[in-house]
Formats: C-alpha cells, structure tokens, sequence
C-alpha cells in the first residue's frame, strides 16, 4: 500500500462505472489516500445497493449521465470499468484535456511485484487460469490467480511479494487500453467474440492483442498455431506454439500431450471433457514450462484437475438423463464446443442476449445433434429463425430457466444429456453466466426432488 499511497495521495480519481470492478477500485482508490469521484449513466435509486458498500469512504458521487465536464471537474486521473467503452464521451473528453487514462488492471500491473502471467483468448482463458494456478500452486509457487475470472488483485497487493506469482485472465475490455504487458501471456484464440462492443473483428483482435504489445525479449507468449488471427501478432517476445492438428511445442500426438518434445500425459487421463480441453491443458502446460515448472508437477496437476464450475459441469442426473451447466459459453462458437463435447443426443438449453455474431454454422451443427431445442431469452427469435433457415423444427419457448428445464425434460430421453449451452450473455435476464449456471442448477435440483 505504500507504493499507491505514494502514486495516489492527494490525486482526485475519477471513476467511470459502479458495477463491481468500479467498487473494488473505489474503495481501493480511497484507501490509498485518493479523493475519489464516482460516475455513472444510471441513477442514484439505481445504485443504492452499489454505493451502499462506499460507505464512510467519502467517494463523491456524479451519477444520472452527467456531461463530461461535470464528470471531470477536478479529475486529476480518470479510471474506466471494462464495460466502459473507449469511444465514451467522458473518455473522450479526458485525452482532449490530456487527462490520463486508465484502469484497474493497469493499475495493478503498475504497482506488482510479481511476476504476471497473463490469459486471454475468446474461449477456454477460464478453465486455462484455474489449471494454471493448480500447477502453480502444486509446484509449491505462492500464487494469486483472479482478475477478469472474477477475484480482484488490488486489494491482495499487501500479500504479493516478488517470489509470489500472479495468474490473471484478462478479457478484451480490461486489455483494450493496456500499455503494460505480462511476463508471461498466454492468448488460448482469437474468434469472433463481443461484436457487440467492438466495431470489427480486427478492433476485437487488436485488444486482445494488447496482452503481448509491450512484452521484451526476455518475456513468454503461448499462442495457438492452429488459429490463424492468433498467428498474424507480430511478437518481440519468446515464443511457444500449440497445436492440435500438427507438430508444435505442445501438440496431440495420437493418444497423447507432448509438450516440448517429451510425454505429458494421455488423453484417456484427462477428466475434462471435449477436444478442445486439449488445447487448453497444452496452453496450460506450456506456460508452465516457461516459468520453470516441471513436467512430472504438471502432469500430476493435470490428471487431476476436474474444471471449473459452470464449464460443463455436470449437476444431475434423473431418470438416466444427465443435466450438465455450460452456462460460460456466451457464443455461439463457445456453445459448438461443448456440444462437440458429447456423443450422446442432446437436449439443448439456449438463448441469451445477442453478441452480434454469425450462427449458421451453430445452427447447422445443432440441427446435426440435438433431439430438441429449448429457447430462453432476448435472443430466441434470432435462434429460430437460424434453426429454421438450416430447415430445423423440433423447439420450444420458455419464459424462465425453470420452464426451460421443465421442457427439457420433458423432451428427454434415457441416455441423453440436457445441455445448457446459451451461445449468448446472460445479462437479458442475470447479473452474470454464474447467476445463471446457478439458477440451472437450481432448476435441476427442485426436478430432483419431485
């Protein structure tokens, strides 16, 4: 805390966004001695709950969609949440006035000791910063993972010592305005993801791509060979390579995960399902390595590691019929992989708040697989008509996630698996995909005990 006090003392901060990132850095903010304003386009009734946990802090509060120069009167250094987006008039206003520009995450990198392994991508960075942090930890390395996977940093910096290693996943929105980057970054792909926020593909590609943009030579990137827009970075740093298609420094071989040239484990051995858990445990490894960890401690960690909640998990059984939660998967290509994930026939679960992104060849891989389809939320209209264009008919409609289970099972067979698998956000209707996975597994459970 000396360091912020140090940094911050005296500064007028202004803070864009109470969700919970804003909170976290508020409050870290106001500890570091900070005189700290708050703003938001929502209302002050709006926010009660948000300030609620500011109190006696004495954040200054600028809500209701004030005009930049109202938010900014007295701002010294301007912090944007993630959600804010960087076309954003206050944000705008700030670098015309030569206001700095900032956020959480680059704040926290600022003030580290640690060394920092960074992961992003459009799909598996969650499920590869867990298993990462196992392998850390079960190397015997004093770890701290978090970031974008929901723990905040700022407030863990008191524990953090340059021996201790930090893992954090980093999503588009937090890298987007990084100018600092990792020791070592992992990027798991880049596919089309939050074209909803970012205006093109490659605006999209270039934030991701700010996870490696201010590495040295003496870094680590792990990237994806067999992604063609994770191959175009141009990279100053050290370079790992995995693949599932062909030899790299981490490929499948047959039955097997090679990594840098010696056995890691087989693929029988893995507890996590679908193939493309694959590339994530090689993403995983790879990293390791580049920190100076063992073979024999990852493949240990690796073997087993079971996931994490809300990435295929599997919360039920009932009448032969499995219920599995994928409530992570806000794309329609996140949702392709977990259906990949299984053999069995399928009871879909899907629906969400639209990302802007294609579904065709979702479509056509769920008329290919699933016995039936329930639809849940905004995006339901754009589904069907999907569905129906690749000449798919067998759906249903549901109002709440306990009619869409409901429906599910009713659809269901012996042996088939009921898969939530959204392929859009959840924020039609949950604060989050975890509220949502929650409320799944909540509906599996009162089918239980019927």
């Amino acid at each position: 805390m000396r360091q912020a006090r140090e940094k911050l003392q005296g500064r007028t901060a202004l803070v864009l966004g109470l969700a919970r990132e804003g909170i976290d850095l508020a409050r870290f903010l106001s500890r570091a001695g900070a005189t700290v304003v708050l703003t938001d386009s929502k209302p002050a009734e709006a926010l009660l709950p948000a300030m609620a946990q500011l109190d006696g802090l004495g954040v200054e509060y600028r809500l209701g969609n004030p005009t930049p120069a109202e938010a900014l009167r007295g701002a010294e250094v301007v912090f944007a949440s993630p959600g804010v987006p960087p076309e954003n008039a206050i944000l705008t206003a700030a670098r015309e006035q030569g206001i700095r520009v900032t956020s959480l995450m680059e704040l926290f990198f600022e003030l580290c000791p640690a060394p920092i392994v960074g992961i992003t991508g459009s799909a598996g960075k969650t499920t590869t910063t867990t298993l990462l942090g196992e392998i850390f930890r079960a190397a015997g390395r004093h770890t701290f993972v978090g970031g974008n996977i929901g723990k905040p940093l700022l407030g863990e910096l008191g524990q953090i010592t340059p021996e201790s290693w930090v893992i954090v996943e980093m999503s588009s929105f937090q890298l987007e305005s990084m100018r600092v980057s990792p020791h070592i970054s992992v990027v798991t792909n880049v596919t089309p993801n939050h074209l909803d926020r970012h205006p093109t593909m490659e605006a999209y590609w270039e934030a991701k791509g700010h996870i490696l943009a201010h590495q040295q030579p003496s870094d680590w990137v792990v990237v994806n060979a067999d992604d063609a827009w994770s191959q175009r970075y141009q990279l100053k740093s050290q370079r790992l390579t995995f693949s599932l298609e062909h030899g790299a420094d981490g490929w499948l071989d047959g039955d097997s995960l090679v990594v840098r040239g010696e056995h890691l484990v087989r693929v029988s051995e893995i507890r996590l399902p679908g193939r493309h858990n694959l590339a994530n445990v090689l993403a995983a490894a790879l990293a390791a390595t580049a920190a100076g960890i063992d073979l024999p401690t990852i493949a240990s960690t690796v073997r087993r590691f079971e996931g994490v909640a809300h990435r295929l998990q599997v919360v039920g059984e009932i009448g032969g019929v499995r219920y599995v939660n994928d409530s992570i998967a806000t794309a329609p290509e996140r949702s392709m992989a977990g259906i990949r994930a299984f053999d069995e026939p399928l009871v879909l679960i899907v629906g969400g708040r639209d990302k802007h992104l294609p579904m065709e060849e979702w479509a056509e891989l769920i008329a290919r697989r699933a016995r039936h389809v329930v639809l849940l939320g905004e995006m339901s209209d754009l589904v069907r008509l999907a569905l129906k264009a690749v000449g798919y008919d067998s759906f249903a409609l549901a109002a709440t996630m306990g009619e869409a289970v409901t429906l599910a099972a009713s659809a269901a067979r012996p042996g088939d698996v009921v898969l939530l698998s959204p392929g859009g956000t959840s924020y039609d209707m949950y604060q989050d995909f975890e509220e949502r996975g929650r409320d799944f597994t909540d509906a599996v459970t009162k089918l239980e005990g019927r």
